[in-house]
C-alpha cells in the first residue's frame, strides 16, 4: 500500500486549506457568501489551524510504517475527518450546488476511501518488497 504518497497529498491539500483559512480569512468568507463578523474570522482562523496540525501530523509520518495495528491513531483521525467532512460537503451539496463543492467532495470521498483501504491492509506482508 502506498501511504507515503497517501499522506503527502493529504498533507499538502489540507496544508494549503489550512493556510488559506489562518491568514485570508475575510477572503474566504466573501467567497463562501458569509458575513465577516470576527465571529466569523476567527473560527475560520481556527479550522485553518486544525488543518494545519493535521497537514504537519500527516507530513511527518509519511515515512513511517501504516496500515493495521501500526499508527492507527493517525489512519483513525483521517478517516475520521474525511468521512465527516466528506457528509457535510454532500449535505451542502444537496442544498446548493456549486462546482468548488463537488471537486472537494470528490476528494474527500477519495481519501475517506484510501484512508479505509490502509486501515484494513497488513503493512508487514509488503515489508519483503520494501526498500531498506
Amino acid at each position: 500500500m502506498k501511504t507515503k504518497w497517501l499522506l503527502s497529498s493529504s498533507a499538502v491539500i489540507m496544508g494549503l486549506v489550512g493556510l488559506a483559512g489562518t491568514f485570508i480569512p475575510e477572503e474566504i468568507s466573501k467567497i463562501l457568501g458569509i458575513a465577516s463578523t470576527p465571529v466569523t474570522l476567527i473560527l475560520l482562523q481556527i479550522i485553518g489551524g486544525l488543518y494545519l496540525g493535521f497537514a504537519m501530523l500527516n507530513w511527518f509520518t509519511r515515512s513511517a510504517l501504516i496500515g493495521g495495528i501500526y499508527n492507527k491513531p493517525v489512519v483513525l483521525g483521517n478517516l475520521m475527518h474525511c468521512i465527516v467532512v466528506f457528509f457535510a460537503l454532500i449535505r451542502q451539496l444537496a442544498e446548493q450546488f456549486h462546482f468548488l463543492l463537488l471537486i472537494l467532495t470528490f476528494i474527500y470521498f477519495g481519501f475517506a476511501v484510501w484512508f479505509t483501504l490502509v486501515m484494513r491492509s497488513n503493512p508487514l506482508s509488503n515489508q519483503s518488497k520494501m526498500p531498506v
